[in-house]
């Protein structure tokens, strides 16, 4: 995957990873304690994700000009 290509990927990874950690924020406030597993593997996983492939797609981009 190119560059230019990979930076929306990752951009969106990291949006959808902080939504999900703002929803399990505001599901503990509301008193939730059980919260699903698939909610917490985004929370956890995705923003740390879409930061890699980020920094990745930087790195590749600014090779690639020199």
């Amino acid at each position: 995957m190119t560059a230019p290509k990979l930076m929306p990927l990752a951009i969106g990874l990291f949006a959808v990873g902080v939504l999900a950690i703002i929803a399990v924020f505001a599901l503990f406030i509301a008193g939730k304690s059980d919260l699903p597993v698939w909610l917490n593997v985004a929370a956890t996983y995705l923003p740390a994700i879409g930061l890699g492939l980020g920094i990745i797609a930087v790195v590749r981009k600014s090779r690639r000009k020199s």
